[in-house]
């Protein structure tokens, strides 16, 4: 699974992007504890840590929204991280 990183998620994580190797049918919730459990370098001054940005964020499966976090993603779907953006 690609993962990509928008705003905040992107400065959080230290990269715009990163693959997930993980078997077809894992949650969207498989999928985050995936993506905190990497070693990341430390955040940004005035960054939050990614764990609070994902608490906050919404997500996109093949540019569509995904609201149930227990929904099955396969192995080639694109997962992008939208942290909230001020101004709407």
């Amino acid at each position: 699974m690609l993962v990509r990183y928008f705003a905040a998620a992107r400065a959080a994580a230290g990269v715009e992007e990163e693959r997930h190797d993980l078997p077809d049918g894992t949650s969207l919730d498989g999928l985050i504890a995936a993506v905190l459990a990497v070693e990341r370098p430390e955040s940004p001054a005035g960054t939050p840590p990614l764990a609070r940005i994902i608490q906050r964020s919404s997500f996109l499966r093949n540019e569509i929204a995904v609201r149930d976090h227990s929904a099955a993603l396969g192995a080639d779907d694109v997962v992008d991280v939208l942290p909230p953006f001020a101004g709407g």
